[in-house]
């Protein structure tokens, strides 16, 4: 099973490299939980830190890193699991042209 682990600064008096740092020590106590890859994301402005530890079963490739974000950017998700029916799914999005 994956671990993930974040916070809000409700303060905002964090830097980049201060939440980075937390969110990643936080991680790191995770690792048993996803040795396979490590992950994480930050906005200073909103004083927000993600992080992630990855146990991959299904993918195995580079693009099932997390945190994800949209093609955008404005979205990001981070989540413990599988999608079982990713074929389906994708198949049924590329015939709406997503």
């Amino acid at each position: 099973m994956c671990g993930i682990t974040g916070f809000l600064n409700f303060q905002k008096d964090q830097s980049d490299i201060q939440l980075s740092a937390t969110v990643r020590e936080m991680s790191d106590t995770l690792i048993h939980r996803g040795p396979d890859d490590s992950g994480l994301w930050v906005d200073e402005r909103a004083g927000i830190a993600l992080g992630f530890r990855r146990l991959s079963i299904i993918d195995l490739t580079p693009t099932g890193k997390q945190p994800m974000l949209s093609h955008s950017g404005r979205y990001v998700i981070i989540y413990n699991g599988e999608i079982y029916n990713f074929q389906e799914l994708k198949t049924e999005l590329q015939k709406m042209g997503v």
